[in-house]
């Protein structure tokens, strides 16, 4: 069967644990797009943090999108145009910071090329900043600076337990305005409802014209769960959970073992 597009996680599935896209899968991935296969980077990280990997890659020469913010909004990667955006308003920032602040956790979002977090020094929003190449800018009173309709907001805290509290709380309250879901043991992340890498991916075809089985969708997470589903084909990496790769047809090898490039070079072979 010839696929029309590739969807692709980035951490942990494009990306190596160091952070860098492997010579052998820039190279799969070139060649893929030559051949008039359309790639989309479909990420958590914010839009500026992806943009970087999808020139490396080329996506501006080929016809590639950036699905960021785990869905919240899509970009057609040559001419920067906004194909696909749903934010959360601002008037429930206050909501959402009392929430925070109450149980000791920090609380961040994403503006442009700036991370606006009630704590700079938190490692995670630090790591955060790095892996997105983002100035972090510190607010005293977080809710008055979110003056603006943020992509998604993210709750940071070690304490899984109280997370999982959280998450359980806010599903009930906020059912039907905002989804909420622990991306990682240390994130919480609230986005606009019915935000998911799949229901924005479904609007992305919809406008390309693409049907859903003439996609190979790849990750590691849970958040990449709806996307491997919906796919006509589902690849889990090697480094993904048991219960990911279990959602899948194939399990390729590990981000660290080319796994990416592995499976893409027996599906798209020269």
């Amino acid at each position: 069967m010839k696929y029309k597009m590739i969807v692709l996680d980035v951490d942990g599935t494009l990306l190596t644990d160091e952070q860098t896209i492997s010579a052998r899968t820039r190279a799969t991935l070139l060649k893929v797009q030559q051949m008039g296969v359309r790639v989309v980077l479909a990420s958590g990280r914010p839009t500026h943090g992806v943009m970087p990997l999808a020139r490396a890659l080329e996506l501006d020469k080929n016809g590639g999108f950036v699905l960021s913010y785990n869905g919240a909004q899509i970009i057609h990667v040559p001419t920067g145009k906004r194909v696909f955006e749903r934010r959360i308003d601002p008037q429930f920032m206050a909501y959402l910071e009392r929430g925070a602040r109450k149980r000791g956790f920090t609380i961040f979002t994403y503006r442009e090329d700036r991370i606006v977090t009630s704590d700079a020094q938190n490692v995670h929003v630090q790591h955060e900043a790095k892996l997105s190449g983002m100035r972090v800018e510190e607010a005293a009173n977080w809710a008055e600076a979110v003056d603006f309709s943020p992509c998604k907001v993210m709750l940071v805290s070690d304490d899984e337990a109280a997370l999982v509290g959280l998450e359980e709380h806010w599903r009930r309250r906020l059912a039907g305005v905002l989804d909420v879901l622990r991306s990682e043991d240390y994130y919480l992340e609230v986005v606009s409802e019915s935000v998911d890498k799949s229901n924005t991916l479904t609007v992305l075809l919809e406008k390309e014209g693409i049907d859903p089985t003439d996609v190979v969708a790849i990750g590691d997470g849970v958040r990449d769960v709806p996307m491997l589903q919906l796919a006509g084909l589902g690849v889990a990496m090697g480094n993904a959970p048991d219960d990911i790769k279990a959602e899948c047809s194939i399990v390729t090898a590990p981000n660290d073992e080319d796994g990416l490039a592995q499976v893409l070079e027996r599906l798209f072979p020269a």
